[in-house]
């Protein structure tokens, strides 16, 4: 007989939290050893836990079109708690603050992350995009990446096909480009929902490396994603792959920008995002 931890899907159980009874919009949880990466939690598991504040949240108006998330300290392995707090809702806008906090030595909660999120009510108008898919060969038709280090266990919960701007083999100096253009999705299926496309949004590893060919320190100061998509369409992609293209735009003085789209295999654009990253020499 399975249990409910057996058969829930990893990202799900990463992402479980308690709603408290005492007081509105605060959630508590756990982080995830499955979705660790070297000191502290994959920063797109933290921003989907935001989000996931959000969605469980009562009085949610409507469904995410942003968020964005600072990442102001580490989060240590262990008990978490969120508070989620809707400060203005307009007729068809939501704006949401929160807080990420864990206790210290004492007990007391200390704040790691901020975020903000922004929900709305779709309506029917005129669209068009000026972002088509890039043309790529099919994800069949490209090899998986192989699973990375036990440190960062993230690695292996994700399906990785790299059509081009692999990891570098060569850590010579010479990288002379920073654009990723991969096919994704997680490895033991799940239907997409806005929490995942969260995640997804910073699979992508530190642009410098790329850029560079080097390995130096680098992790995410600020990211934020854009929603272009309703729930409805992210139900017809279901377990399908997604195209993820990531690219740094200037790398200077201890910091750089990237920027990320995810589209459908049908061709949809997903989501959009960017992200400012610290690296040191």
């Amino acid at each position: 007989m399975h249990t409910a931890a057996m058969t829930t899907h990893p990202f799900d159980q990463a992402l479980a939290l308690e709603h408290s009874d005492l007081q509105a919009g605060l959630f508590t949880g756990a982080t995830s050893a499955d979705y660790w990466n070297m000191v502290g939690p994959f920063g797109g598991t933290t921003a989907a836990l935001a989000l996931q504040a959000v969605l469980r949240h009562p009085d949610l108006l409507g469904e995410p079109i942003a968020i964005t998330v600072n990442y102001a300290a580490a989060i240590v392995q262990g008990p978490f708690e969120i508070q989620a707090t809707p400060v203005k809702t307009n007729r068809s806008t939501q704006h949401w603050t929160l807080e990420i906090r864990q206790p210290d030595a004492e007990g007391r909660p200390q704040l790691n992350t901020t975020a903000t999120v922004v929900t709305a009510v779709r309506r029917e108008t005129w669209g068009a995009t000026d972002l088509p898919m890039p043309a790529v060969p099919a994800p069949e038709a490209v090899e998986r990446m192989t699973i990375g280090p036990k440190a960062v266990a993230w690695v292996g919960q994700y399906e990785m096909r790299p059509v081009s701007g692999s990891i570098p083999t060569q850590w010579d100096g010479r990288g002379d480009h920073s654009e990723t253009r991969l096919w994704l999705r997680d490895a033991r299926p799940r239907a997409l929902d806005f929490a995942s496309l969260t995640a997804m949004s910073d699979i992508f590893y530190p642009r410098v490396w790329l850029r560079r060919a080097t390995v130096v320190p680098a992790g995410t100061v600020s990211i934020t994603t854009y929603f272009h998509c309703t729930a409805a369409q992210l139900a017809e992609v279901g377990t399908g792959h997604l195209l993820g293209r990531a690219t740094g735009q200037q790398f200077a003085q201890g910091f750089f920008d990237q920027s990320a789209q995810l589209w459908s295999q049908a061709g949809r654009l997903l989501a959009t995002s960017n992200q400012i990253v610290y690296y040191k020499e």
